[in-house]
């Protein structure tokens, strides 16, 4: 599972829950968010394959050499370029007909901004439970990257020119990570690009662990494309 502390002192815990087909074989998961251990809401039906696309972009992102690190020599700044104008739409599967469950791709919607140009706050991932029994609000999960500024002057010296010259601009990046449960009520995290991939990768990690081996005869690695065995699953756009 993955843990945040949030900017108002709460802990937000996103617990990932298999998905699994009348054969009882784990092939997806739903995300539940707790706060302070409480349940807060559930989010993301069958989102495991975009979270691993989104670790998968992150990584490269961070890596010496991408093109994200000729702009941001701190690699705790650096987060992927969204893809323009994609939804990732992750299908019913077999023997389990339910709704489709759709995450807006970082491009559409909030902070798109001038077409052909990268959006001011890009979404990595935006996931709200999407089924026909669903109440009105049953949470949402939104990862938004924001860039601020932050003024940091020149050393005192009554020769020198004014601290508007002789200062610098720290422009710096963070991941912000809300959470919205079915009361209505949100909290906010705020996460370098490393703690994001920490939090993605314990994510992805537990929820492989929690899934468990199916009855069937091949490993299933959940949000990933399977495709030996008749119990494979293929989810993704």
């Amino acid at each position: 599972m993955g843990s945040l502390r949030c900017t108002d002192g709460s802990s937000l815990t996103v617990v990932p829950v298999a998905e699994r087909d009348r054969g009882g074989t784990p092939y997806e998961v739903t995300l539940e968010l707790r706060r302070d251990g409480r349940r807060f809401g559930v989010v993301g039906q069958r989102c495991g394959h975009l979270l691993a696309v989104v670790a998968d972009r992150l990584a490269a992102a961070r890596a010496d050499g991408s093109p994200e690190a000729l702009r941001w020599p701190d690699p705790d700044d650096r987060f992927p370029v969204p893809p323009a104008g994609r939804s990732y739409v992750v299908p019913p599967q077999a023997g389990h007909p339910r709704g489709t469950h759709t995450a807006r791709c970082p491009c559409e919607g909030r902070g798109a901004g001038v077409p052909g140009q990268p959006p001011a706050d890009p979404e990595l991932f935006s996931f709200r439970y999407r089924d026909r029994v669903d109440l009105p609000s049953t949470g949402e999960l939104r990862c938004s990257v924001r860039t601020s500024a932050v003024w940091l002057p020149g050393p005192a010296d009554p020769g020198a020119p004014p601290s508007s010259l002789r200062g610098r601009w720290r422009v710096a990046r963070r991941a912000i990570v809300e959470a919205w449960g079915d009361d209505g009520g949100g909290v906010r995290a705020v996460l370098t690009s490393a703690e994001l991939a920490g939090f993605l990768s314990g994510l992805l990690a537990e929820a492989e662990r929690r899934a468990g081996p199916g009855p069937g005869p091949a490993p299933v690695r959940i949000g990933r494309d399977v495709t030996d065995g008749p119990h494979s699953r293929r989810s993704g756009p």
